[in-house]
């Protein structure tokens, strides 16, 4: 565990779990990749598995308006409460904010979701202060505009908690991204800021189509864009060759880890072949090179992937073992799990029911994974 040291004594600090009700049941539509239950299965999973002690659970406050628009612009947290009220937006409201789109529907809780997500970013800045570890899986919403919603996300709740690390008097901050997107959001709010270190590996030529090898974001970013197929063994070797070395150089007061689950080999936006095991080890890897410790979600569009993959890094944090099979408890969460609409839904493999841990998915490093990697660290002065 992370030791706070409070005076002349370190006091062992417990990783905090944040999480709320709203999101169970709560969902974007029918027909949109964010129908299926993710963050209520995390905290079920988690608690069938005796890990979620009461004394570590926080539930997620909502974010009050004028908190939002710590980043966000006040007229865009307006139309997203009025578009709540009313269940609709108008065709102008639609073009300027970006709600009531395809990608961003006007849904029931479509101010209070997301204000919830953002309250629990907010929150664990705060709780970071003095150092430790949080995990909130509702976070990761990384494509949130200042005055749009953009890619599902209503607000960018990881700006927000960086920024509120910020007001905590937090200086340098290194923001890693594994999900399988560009954080197009979070690279907006701080290029070209000396103190925040943005790391992102994510799936070329893949929505929003920002990233690319030689974009810097005026010093701040180090983007590696990945092809199609990307797996374990490649991700090892990112991590260990890249991400740690710049990680560790930087010397960060805080590491916020988007960890989002739509970059394993199950998930149906992208054409990535991680396992969760990829995932769990960069959580593992960084844990320990910054006092103050945020990880969020993300992307993940395949209930028993994001459930497995996000139950396991609250077990990763916590030091705890993970079983080969899932007791009878848990085991009914995750069969009590439903993705209509999808063929992967009609006929799941009984492994999405009985384990967490994935079979590791390795394979050759390619060509052109070590050419981009070796691009990158000599400008970065790593070789």
């Amino acid at each position: 565990m992370p030791l706070v040291k409070r005076g002349r004594k370190a006091v062992e600090q417990v990783p905090s779990f944040i999480g709320s009700e709203i999101y169970r049941g709560s969902s974007y539509g029918a027909w949109h990749p964010l129908r299926v239950p993710r963050v209520s299965t995390v905290m079920d999973l988690c608690r069938a598995l005796g890990w979620l002690d009461r004394s570590q659970y926080l539930t997620s406050p909502r974010a009050r308006p004028a908190a939002l628009t710590h980043w966000h612009e006040p007229e865009y947290i307006s139309a997203l409460q009025r578009a709540e009220v009313r269940q609709a937006v108008s065709d102008a409201e639609r073009d300027r904010f970006g709600l009531g789109t395809h990608s961003n529907p006007v849904y029931a809780e479509v101010f209070r979701r997301p204000a919830t997500a953002a309250g629990g970013s907010l929150l664990a800045g705060e709780l970071l202060a003095r150092g430790g570890v949080v995990h909130h899986p509702a976070g990761g919403t990384h494509h949130g505009l200042p005055g749009r919603a953009n890619g599902f996300c209503y607000l960018n709740d990881p700006v927000l908690g960086m920024l509120s690390l910020r007001r905590a008097g937090v200086r340098r901050i290194a923001y890693v991204d594994i999900d399988a997107h560009h954080p197009d959001g979070v690279e907006l709010a701080f290029a070209a800021d000396p103190d925040v270190l943005m790391i992102s590996v994510h799936e070329e030529r893949r929505w929003p189509f920002t990233g690319a090898l030689d974009a810097r974001a005026g010093g701040s970013a180090v983007n590696l864009p990945v092809p199609a197929g990307f797996n374990d063994t490649e991700m090892a070797l990112v991590r260990e060759t890249l991400i740690l070395p710049l990680v560790e150089r930087f010397r960060a007061d805080a590491i916020v880890l988007q960890c989002g689950a739509d970059a394993v080999e199950e998930d149906p936006l992208s054409h990535l072949a991680l396992s969760n095991n990829a995932h769990w080890a960069v959580v593992a890897a960084l844990r320990s090179l910054a006092p103050r410790y945020l990880v969020l979600g993300g992307g993940g569009y395949n209930p028993w992937s994001v459930g497995r993959l996000w139950s396991g890094v609250w077990a990763v944090l916590n030091g705890l073992e993970i079983p080969d099979r899932l007791p009878p408890t848990a085991e009914v969460v995750m069969r009590n799990l439903r993705w209509d609409g999808n063929r992967r839904g009609k006929s799941p493999p009984e492994h999405w029911f009985t384990t967490l841990r994935d079979t590791p998915r390795d394979g050759a490093i390619r060509d052109d994974v070590r050419a981009r990697l070796a691009v990158l660290r000599h400008r970065e002065g790593l070789s």
